[in-house]
């Protein structure tokens, strides 16, 4: 969550900041937060003095009982026991100012970074950056006509390879569990796993420590990486435990660092994991759920890093980059969304969206987003630094990324290298898979 001391510094940048994020309502959220606060600390500075004021009369008590002053003494134990009523309710006052603040910093969210583009809609993502053209800094989603060229007549698309080549069985994860969760069989499965092993293999070779998390958390994890109350809906919960099922890795592996204060040099913190994720996605309809295009259960490697606020960029460049070169391994055409403000999540700064060509579908799909939350998850995990020189603690910054998600990149994967003679895997793929093409 945002913290106090940038909403009272730079109250009218952070206002600014909301309503290119298209938050509802942003002024009034800043200005009732700063209400609260003046309310807190005007309590605070009340029941100290009272507490002050007690604890300097009954000094006195003890010296005028000595000197024979009982009903002097008396009096003042009435006052005491009056500024003590008073201390306790000036303190409730005060914890319930902080009740009411951090539930509603928790529902405001973070605030985007300058560069980050005006706009309400996925339409006005820029796209900076594609394997298939030169791109201007005219270049949205929505006036994006650059598409690669069909590379056979009439491509199938990927659910009905799958079924071809009995890869994966859609009606099968129905009958086991519903819709959503889909059955990968023979080649299938081994394309699954050598994916997994591949974008493992290449995150430790980038220097990431892997993580083996629960895919189960409890609330406090969820909430400190933001997914509740925000996402609370679109969570699995597991009601008698009260725990939630991840909707990615970034959730287990960011919160090792809650409630922890590292040493600078120990900075940045570089971590992969390869969990399933799984998402109700409610209100999902349409062409966007056919196939492997939204499940509710699916694999997915995740980059995370923890870092120091004077080298976060530069870590997020490097995310991208990596992200990147995962997509040029496996032969994709590709695009790299900066996404406008109306667009960006709940939580993030700073958002890269990267998504792949689907050929017979016609369309892009988003493969990974990779997110600058600068101090906002920070602040609610307690996730902080210890300068190496003075000694001072300060809020790390957070970073994540997919590296990548598997279903769509699967579902381009089979579009797009579809022949006569079967579906061609990758260069770089044929290692790990141990066959060069599915027929």
């Amino acid at each position: 969550m945002l913290t106090l001391n940038v909403i009272k510094e730079n109250t009218e940048h952070v206002i600014a900041g909301l309503e290119k994020k298209h938050f509802e309502g942003a002024r009034q959220a800043i200005e009732q937060v700063l209400a609260i606060d003046k309310q807190r600390r005007e309590a605070q500075q009340k029941m100290d003095a009272t507490k002050a004021e007690s604890n300097q009369l009954s000094k006195q008590i003890g010296g005028l009982m000595k000197d024979g002053k009982r009903e002097e003494a008396e009096q003042i134990k009435l006052k005491v026991g009056e500024l003590k009523a008073d201390e306790k309710t000036l303190k409730e006052a005060m914890e319930t100012a902080e009740q009411q603040l951090t539930t509603l910093l928790c529902q405001i969210p973070n605030t985007p970074y300058d560069e980050v583009p005006e706009g309400k809609t996925a339409e006005n993502n820029r796209v900076v950056k594609s394997n298939l053209r030169e791109c201007t800094p005219e270049d949205t989603v929505g006036n994006w006509n650059t598409n690669p060229e069909l590379k056979v007549k009439n491509p199938l698309p990927h659910w009905e390879l799958a079924k071809k080549y009995n890869l994966i069985d859609f009606d099968l994860g129905v009958k086991i569990t519903g819709a959503g969760f889909p059955v990968y069989i023979g080649k299938g499965a081994r394309l699954q796993r050598a994916l997994i092993n591949f974008f493992l293999d290449e995150a430790r070779e980038a220097g990431y420590t892997e993580i083996m998390p629960p895919t189960v958390v409890n609330a406090a994890s969820g909430y400190g990486t933001g997914q509740l109350p925000d996402k609370e809906g679109q969570m699995y919960h597991a009601e008698v435990d009260d725990f939630y099922l991840i909707p990615t890795a970034e959730v287990p592996v960011t919160n090792i660092y809650r409630d922890v204060i590292l040493d600078e040099q120990q900075l940045p913190i570089k971590n992969c994991a390869y969990t399933e994720c799984f998402r109700r996605e409610a209100g999902s309809y349409g062409k966007d759920v056919r196939g492997l295009n939204r499940l509710h259960e699916f694999s997915k490697v995740e980059i995370v890093r923890i870092d120091k606020p004077e080298h976060s960029r530069e870590s997020h460049k490097e995310m991208l980059a990596h992200v990147e070169g995962l997509l040029k391994k496996l032969e994709l055409p590709y695009r790299i969304l900066l996404l406008c403000g109306g667009d960006q999540s709940f939580t993030s700064a700073i958002c890269y969206d990267f998504e792949v060509y689907s050929e017979a579908q016609e369309r892009w799909l988003e493969v990974s987003s990779v997110s600058n939350f600068d101090t906002y998850q920070a602040n609610r995990l307690k996730c902080r630094y210890r300068h190496a020189e003075d000694k001072k603690i300060e809020l790390c910054h957070t970073l994540n990324g997919s590296a990548l998600a598997l279903p769509r990149i699967v579902a381009a994967l089979l579009e797009n290298n579809q022949t006569p003679e079967g579906i061609r895997i990758p260069k770089a793929l044929i290692p790990y898979c141990g066959f060069e093409i599915i027929d």
